[in-house]
């Protein structure tokens, strides 16, 4: 696909129609442009006319949708189980107990419950030898405890905080298969009750202080981590995302303030139940605790005895994920989303550039640097293919009415609060902000909004990049920068698939758009991943009911796209019950890792062992052509 200039696109438009597909034309751009004072993007990428099913980026057919409790995949694909729930880290290390009695303390020497996004760093100058770092983001009490109900003591707290954080875990490939390796120094697991480091602006401020940490510098614990980050330097970071869940009140009446009401604070706290056997997590007595997490944490994967990092200067919300990206002039960019109804989009450009030549000198890279938000325009009104322009807007104490008159008494409330000082700038709502990636053949940036069933209410306007009222499906957004720069402040965007059930509804907004068609629809697009041959991959955490809205769907699932045509094709789905979310490659791209989270979350599966009786286990399954080929070429 090759790149043209913008005083062709209006013909090429009209030739290959890309109002119905394609990247972002010029006229989308000259908008831009007029809209950021003349800043014109220098060039666009338009659509090749490519019908559906001839993409020669997609080298397999779409398959089914399926309801069984099993992977699925195109014909010449395996898949295997690489780690599952409950293994255990180390040789001598306690085996999983299916019975639920095993303890905390176990589950700290195994592998983490609910396995999320996750990341695979190589071994410098071993093509056989890597280390992953996958995120454990909660764990399902009905298959974690005995009883099989909430937390009953603090004991059971402590076990359901040992499930969660991040494993640490080396693979190693032999005879073609990548395998878990069992006993290596660097497996370690990352939980809820292990040390970490606050740094950046907010660390030691007052709103982080609590009395079992008076500095202000030191909080225990990772928990809700979500996705994750690859940085340039080779450390990980993992996203902390449902974090007020896990609080609660002991007084019924307790009044919360602004900020704890906006981060959904509420006494009763959200089917996690740990506040009335650890005062660690009831607000009545320990109110700064909430503040010291939803953070981006920062891990060396390489040294098993270092202490993590939450970087503050990233800002404090419901974390997604963290893309990685460069500027024009070399300095890290890190986009995030928000993962609630109705919140933000967020891009972070550090203060001093990426030194590539020397890892150690960035690991304080991500303590400093600027926090933006981002603001759509309600764009054109072509149902099938919207298309507009936004902007970032700066979230600095003392710029755009961020002062003390609009309740921030400096930078570290700002980053504390950043919730409120996204609404101070009237930031646009979004559909659930879930994963972002970012090309890596164009550099466009690529945003799952996965669903809002309350889009058009609550000072939620419908139109732009959330077109449909309702939104049960969901969409995916894409933007390109000014210039191609990340580090430009301004961009153009259209929606790159808007999901739907054409065999339930027909024609746009429900039906989904035009790329969208009966052999390929899904819902709630959750998880993305970029290939080095530059194909999107797809995953999805909806509603697998099979039924109304969602008939003919299935099992959640992982898709395929070609950016360039549009063209979207079905590569697996999942058992019943679960999310597919996480996915990472090995360095030859002949091995896909994706992760199978909560098979069975409400009962119906024994995935991935299918024992009698047996409970189903959360698993990152390793997937592999068998003639050895690329995966998806």
């Amino acid at each position: 696909m090759s790149l043209l200039e913008e005083n062709q696109s209006t013909d090429l438009e009209k030739m290959v129609g890309l109002s119905r597909r394609g990247f972002i034309s010029a006229g989308a751009l000259c908008g831009a442009a007029m809209f950021m004072g003349g800043s014109l993007l220098s060039r666009s990428v338009l659509a090749a006319s490519v019908s559906a099913g001839t993409s020669k980026l997609l080298g397999f057919d779409s398959i089914p949708a399926a309801t069984n409790d099993a992977i699925s995949l195109p014909p010449g694909y395996r898949s295997s189980v690489l780690i599952s729930w409950g293994q255990p880290l180390h040789k001598d290390g306690p085996a999983f107990d299916p019975s639920g009695n095993g303890t905390a303390e176990q589950q700290e020497l195994q592998f983490g419950d609910n396995n999320d996004g996750m990341s695979l760093f190589e071994f410098a100058g071993e093509k056989d030898r890597a280390l992953m770092a996958i995120n454990n983001e909660y764990t399902n009490y009905r298959y974690l405890y005995p009883h099989g109900g909430m937390p009953q003591s603090a004991a059971d707290v402590h076990k359901a905080l040992a499930c969660e954080g991040v494993s640490v875990i080396e693979v190693q490939r032999k005879g073609g298969q990548w395998h878990f390796v069992q006993g290596s120094r660097y497996n370690r697991r990352i939980h809820g009750n292990a040390p970490i480091d606050l740094s950046g602006p907010a660390a030691g401020h007052a709103l982080m202080k609590t009395s079992a940490d008076p500095q202000g510098k030191h909080v225990l614990g990772t928990f809700q981590n979500c996705a994750n980050g690859k940085t340039p330097w080779g450390t990980y970071l993992t996203c902390e995302e449902n974090f007020t869940d896990c609080f609660g009140s002991s007084d019924a009446g307790q009044v919360f303030d602004a900020a704890q009401k906006r981060y959904g604070v509420v006494a009763t706290s959200k089917e996690i139940n740990w506040h009335p056997h650890d005062p660690r997590f009831d607000m009545a007595k320990n109110p700064n605790e909430l503040n010291r997490h939803g953070w981006v944490v920062e891990i060396d994967p390489f040294d098993p005895k270092s202490t993590p990092k939450k970087r503050t200067a990233l800002g404090r919300f419901k974390h997604e994920n963290a893309a990685l990206a460069e500027t024009a002039d070399g300095h890290a960019v890190v986009y995030m989303g928000d993962d609630e109804r109705g919140e933000f989009i967020y891009k972070f450009v550090s203060r001093d550039k990426i030194n590539h030549a020397n890892a150690k000198a960035n690991r304080d890279l991500l303590d400093h640097g600027t926090l933006y938000v981002a603001r759509f325009d309600s764009g054109d009104s072509n149902p099938d293919h919207p298309k507009g322009h936004g902007e970032w807007i700066e979230l600095t104490h003392g710029k755009n009415g961020i002062d003390a008159g609009s309740g921030f008494a400096d930078q570290a409330e700002v980053l504390i609060h950043a919730r409120l000082a996204a609404s101070v700038v009237h930031a646009t709502r979004m559909d659930r902000p879930e994963w972002i990636v970012v090309s890596p053949k164009d550099g466009q940036v690529y945003c799952t909004l996965t669903n809002n069933a309350k889009r058009g209410e609550d000072g939620q306007p419908v139109g732009g990049p959330n077109p449909r009222e309702k939104n049960v499906y969901g969409q995916i957004l894409r933007w390109r920068t000014d210039r191609d720069d990340h580090g430009s402040k301004s961009f153009a965007w259209d929606l790159f698939v808007v999901a739907g059930n054409p065999g339930v509804h027909g024609g746009t907004p429900k039906g989904g758009s035009s790329n969208i068609t009966p052999q390929n629809m899904f819902n709630s697009p959750d998880g993305l991943g970029f290939d080095d041959a530059g194909r999107l991959w797809i995953l999805t955490d909806g509603d697998s009911s099979n039924a109304g809205d969602f008939d003919g769907m299935g099992n959640n699932q992982m898709l395929c796209a070609d950016p360039v045509t549009g063209e979207i094709r079905r590569f697996m789905v999942g058992p019943v019950g679960c999310e597919v979310t996480g996915i990472s490659f090995s360095p030859d791209h002949k091995t896909l890792f994706v992760g199978i989270q909560h098979p069975g979350e409400n009962g119906g599966s024994t995935f991935p062992e299918h024992l009698p009786n047996g409970k189903p286990r959360s698993s990152v399954m390793a997937i592999s052509r068998e003639d050895g080929g690329v995966v998806g070429a």
